[in-house]
């Protein structure tokens, strides 16, 4: 009995500890006084020419809590009228009580919850402190603020495709700090874009993928010739020369490649909707060039890849009428980013250059300019 009594008096202080320590993770956490936020200015207009300078000063009162907590805190951006439900942050130092943010990083944080470049766009800002997973809201301040239009280059990632093909195409022979990119305008470790392949001697058609602008990390064919990457492996040989669209999914260690030589066609052009006008790589420029093509005012015009219809350079919707010498952002349908089969048109008769520029998947570019 006395046995069994030590045993019931054990468990009965086990119970009690393990009680009081599920009491004491339950303490709640409330705030006594709210954070304030407050900025020196309520206007900005953001430059790329001064991207690392601070456009725009805050300062803020920390929130007190009933209990001793470890915080972090953030400056929390949004668009007006959504609730905060897109937002973006910038994290400042738990020491601090005033911070400043950079043209840059402003313009990041816009491009990130949707802000309409050029134009003004009424943005709301509230500081965030952080405890554990539980979040505290100051009030929040209005900001009118004009972004700019982001370099694509610096907002998307990206992986290197060095090779000996890179030096003829503007770039340097198997550099990862200097070769074409694939970029990833979903951010999700699928990467597409376009290579130019002049020469197929020795390694002049060869290439593999690098990260990080290195060779540390870099993937190449596993040695079969499917499709399949794998750490430091075999460089990857085009069969023919010409321009390659190249997709890798840098996660599930695939790629593609197909061949992809750009025209124009259209019965703004001279051979009509019969024929292509082809595209010439300028490895000065790294850009795809016809230095001179009559278009007519009252036709239109696309490009299209390999003389079929199968790949083509167009308007994400509409039929749009091109300015002289004005780059535009263009779409290619094999992307699903094409709304229909919208054509290009000019307003004025006349010789025209055209250029495209494809380095970049995430802003493909478009300019015509009068002669």
């Amino acid at each position: 009995m006395k046995q069994i009594f030590r045993l019931l008096t054990i468990a009965l202080i086990g119970f009690l500890v393990i009680s009081c320590e599920k009491d004491e993770d339950q303490a709640v956490i409330s705030e006594t006084n709210a954070g304030k936020l407050s900025s020196d200015k309520s206007t900005i207009v953001l430059n790329e020419l001064v991207a690392n300078d601070a456009v725009i000063n805050f300062t803020w009162t920390k929130p007190t809590f009933n209990i001793a907590v470890v915080s972090s805190q953030q400056i929390e951006f949004g668009i007006k009228g959504n609730n905060f439900k897109k937002s973006a942050t910038v994290d400042f130092s738990n020491d601090l009580m005033t911070g400043s943010v950079t043209h840059a990083a402003m313009n990041a944080v816009m491009f990130n919850i949707g802000a309409t470049p050029d134009v003004v766009n009424d943005i709301e800002a509230r500081l965030k402190t952080s405890v554990g997973s539980a979040a505290f809201y100051s009030n929040v301040i209005a900001l009118k603020v004009t972004p700019y239009t982001p370099n694509p280059d610096l907002v998307y990632p990206k992986i290197n495709v060095p090779g000996g093909y890179a030096g003829a195409a503007g770039y340097a022979n198997w550099n990862p700090a200097n070769s074409p990119n694939l970029f990833s305008p979903e951010k999700d470790n699928k990467y597409r874009g376009f290579i130019w392949i002049s020469n197929l001697t020795g390694e002049n058609g060869q290439y593999k993928f690098a990260i990080n602008q290195d060779w540390p990390g870099n993937k190449g064919d596993d040695g079969t010739n499917t499709g399949k990457l794998v750490g430091d492996g075999a460089n990857i040989k085009a069969p023919v020369i010409g321009t390659y669209y190249v997709k890798v999914d840098w996660v599930a260690n695939t790629y593609s490649s197909v061949l992809a030589n750009f025209g124009i066609i259209g019965d703004a052009t001279p051979t009509g909707w019969n024929s292509d006008t082809d595209f010439v790589y300028n490895p000065a420029t790294k850009t795809y060039v016809i230095n001179s093509i009559m278009l007519s005012s009252t036709g239109s015009f696309k490009f299209r890849g390999n003389d079929d219809w199968a790949l083509k350079f167009q308007p994400k919707k509409d039929d749009q009428t091109l300015v002289s010498g004005k780059a535009v952002q263009t779409y290619f349908n094999a992307e699903n980013t094409v709304d229909g089969d919208p054509n290009y048109k000019v307003s004025e008769a006349g010789n025209y250059k055209i250029e495209l520029d494809l380095h970049n998947s995430a802003y493909y570019k478009l300019t015509v300019t009068k002669l």
